[in-house]
């Protein structure tokens, strides 16, 4: 199993853009990930359990 999920995976999974991904976790709406910002940029972090969960693939997130 992978170590995390970029965030271009999990929008194209998703059927979303980037942005969507990238926003959601900045807000704190999407329960799968964290977004962190050092000084002017943003850095994301996707669990890859815990993304297949909330997408209805279990197995993916499976180890």
């Amino acid at each position: 199993m992978q170590n995390q999920i970029s965030v271009k995976q999990a929008a194209e999974i998703m059927g979303k853009c980037q942005q969507f991904v990238r926003v959601g976790l900045q807000r704190g709406l999407l329960p799968f990930g964290t977004a962190v910002k050092v000084h002017t940029r943003w850095n994301y972090y996707i669990s890859p359990k815990l993304f297949y969960e909330y997408v209805g693939d279990a197995k993916e997130g499976e180890s």
